[in-house]
């Protein structure tokens, strides 16, 4: 049994040894030096180095974003922080328009090191503005990676992938993570972009997901084995690049695939992971694809209405059932169990 860290303290861990190994990496954002430290993520950082690297910044993500991508022109390694990724709509025109199309744009001459962390996901009540999950937004644009690690492991060496890339890259992370545990190794290590997982290996359908829907995923896995349903789950963790292979291959080893997201489905990771499917394996498939998204609709502020709203390891578990013949009724531990995996934050 190795070491175990809780999610955001995988992330302090990765931010405070990149800085260490490296005097360009910069945080900035806003309240990136206060006594929580954005979840508790960037505290550590501040208490080491200050407040000459750890810069708390004011409600201005679009100019916050121009200056970070030229300062990352200029050899900085910035690290913005925003703790409720909405407002990176804000950031947009500065990472689109400028930071992921320079290297294009110049010739393959380098690229733009600047490297954002959003917070995201449902909360407890929060309404249509601090709701969203935004990394399939992201994910269209070419130049940027953009991806959105499940577990503390991936967290801390995804981190470390992304301040050590000299492409700009989009972390998304769901806030009812920030409590999970997992081994995490204690030296710096990276996980590729582009490299999916595995979470748990299955025969009868395959779950593809990412962020929280991974272990949604999970849960529903380990109900209906109860009822000789295997489940294989698959974490994309990371959006752009997307591993096609790791998808295809279980798509066709089980024949059957529901895709579960923490956004909408149209124009969405669910839809470009059908895509995917129909074009490389649609003769492996022996059910049509299903999707398991929040409706179509913005987020609600009522806290029934918002559990209603979000889906969760009830409905992946119908999906999986719907596409094997299995009988619902059959699962009396499925009632209740979409109260969701919301951590304290």
């Amino acid at each position: 049994m190795g070491r175990t860290l809780t999610y955001w303290q995988a992330i302090a861990e990765a931010t405070v040894q990149c800085m260490e190994a490296d005097p360009a990496v910069v945080v900035v954002g806003q309240n990136v030096d206060d006594a929580k430290g954005s979840y508790g993520t960037t505290r550590a950082a501040y208490e080491r180095f200050g407040a000459a690297r750890v810069v708390d910044t004011p409600n201005s993500e679009n100019a916050v974003a121009g200056i970070c991508i030229g300062a990352a022109d200029q050899g900085l390694r910035p690290l913005v922080v925003h703790t409720r990724a909405d407002f990176m709509f804000l950031a947009m025109d500065a990472l689109i328009n400028l930071g992921s199309k320079w290297r294009y744009m110049y010739g393959d001459q380098g690229g733009v090191p600047v490297v954002m962390r959003g917070v995201v996901g449902r909360g407890w009540g929060q309404g249509a503005t601090h709701s969203q999950s935004l990394h399939s937004v992201f994910g269209h644009f070419p130049g940027l990676y953009v991806a959105a690690p499940a577990s503390p492991a991936d967290a801390k060496g995804l981190l470390i992938s992304a301040l050590r890339a000299d492409t700009p890259v989009v972390l998304m992370e769901n806030r009812s993570l920030y409590a999970t545990e997992g081994e995490v190794p204690e030296e710096p290590y990276t996980v590729p972009f582009g490299k999916g997982r595995v979470a748990r290996p299955g025969a009868d359908v395959t779950v593809v997901a990412a962020s929280l829907m991974v272990h949604e995923a999970l849960r529903a896995a380990e109900l209906l084995a109860g009822q000789g349903v295997d489940v294989e789950v698959v974490d994309v963790r990371s959006v752009r690049p997307l591993d096609e292979d790791v998808i295809c291959s279980s798509a066709a080893r089980t024949g059957r695939v529901v895709i579960a997201d923490t956004s909408w489905a149209r124009y969405g990771l669910s839809a470009e992971v059908a895509a995917v499917i129909a074009e490389h394996v649609p003769h492996a498939l022996r059910a049509p694809v299903r999707r398991v998204t929040p409706p179509d609709c913005p987020a609600p502020v009522s806290w029934p209405l918002e559990e209603a709203f979000h889906p969760g390891a009830q409905k992946i578990a119908d999906a999986c059932l719907e596409l094997v013949g299995g009988d619902r009724s059959a699962v009396p531990a499925l009632a209740g169990v979409d109260a969701g995996f919301i951590g304290p934050y």
